[in-house]
């Protein structure tokens, strides 16, 4: 049977979410064995310009070359596969989104700003049609397996849709709250078996905001806990900020 051709790609972003493809071990061969990857540069030099099955994105579109870019590979791919919260969300890329795009520019660049044009920051979906999605900053392995194998049997994907602190209570772990620390894990979607929280670190809401959110239930924590809302809205804008932003694709 003909391996599908594969295609590893990268928008605005940090290729932390390839770095974790490639650091899969074990499972990295079992999906070599099912896949045919042609572009990955993280760990190859080969390009490839005809058509794929499969076109696996990072990273967030920032400017008109990223979206003419994201374009021209929709067009080649047969399935296209957003991964990261970059990809997924717009990510840390969409907190410029708060902030005059010019002033952001001349402030970065200084006097060769002109040079360098930007974009509001936008997910992925909100550009072009997207099949699947990876959600986390980064991935979660575990899931982008999961995702890969519903790609390649034509089987779709349903990013969780309930908070992280379910899986955070079915880990048996002390909220975070209870700590005195701020957590998003009320609000964000699940599907990463709660792992930041596991090993001791504040959901920071990187896999995107639940479409339901209990948000009565969060204003009591925050209440009863005594802290600062304006300091959930801004934990809230380091990866969420593309969410006011309408979908395109």
């Amino acid at each position: 049977m003909k391996r599908p051709k594969t295609a590893f790609f990268d928008l605005s972003c940090c290729e932390g979410c390839q770095l974790q493809v490639a650091n899969l071990g074990e499972s990295l061969l079992d999906i070599l064995d099912v896949i045919d990857v042609v572009e990955f540069r993280e760990v190859m030099s080969e390009k490839w310009d005809k058509e794929i099955d499969i076109a696996i994105v990072e990273g967030s579109v920032t400017d008109e070359h990223a979206a003419e870019r994201l374009k021209r590979i929709r067009e080649r791919a047969k399935i296209l596969i957003a991964y990261g919260s970059c990809a997924t969300i717009g990510g840390v890329n969409g907190m410029k989104n708060s902030f005059d795009l010019a002033e952001i520019r001349k402030y970065v660049y200084g006097e060769g700003h002109k040079f360098f044009p930007t974009a509001t920051t936008k997910a992925i979906h909100q550009v072009v049609k997207t099949d699947y999605f990876v959600n986390g900053c980064p991935i979660y392995p575990p899931e982008f397996e999961r995702v890969l194998k519903n790609a390649l049997q034509g089987i779709p994907y349903y990013v969780p849709d309930y908070a992280v602190c379910v899986e955070c209570k079915l880990n048996e772990n002390v909220c975070m709250y209870d700590r005195g620390v701020a957590c998003l894990g009320p609000v964000t979607r699940a599907g990463c078996n709660s792992w930041c929280i596991n090993n001791g670190n504040i959901c920071y809401g990187c896999r995107g905001i639940v479409s339901n959110p209990n948000e009565k239930g969060m204003k009591d924590v925050i209440a009863k806990y005594g802290i600062d809302m304006r300091l959930i809205g801004n934990k809230m804008d380091m990866y969420n900020k593309c969410r006011e932003l309408k979908h395109e694709g």
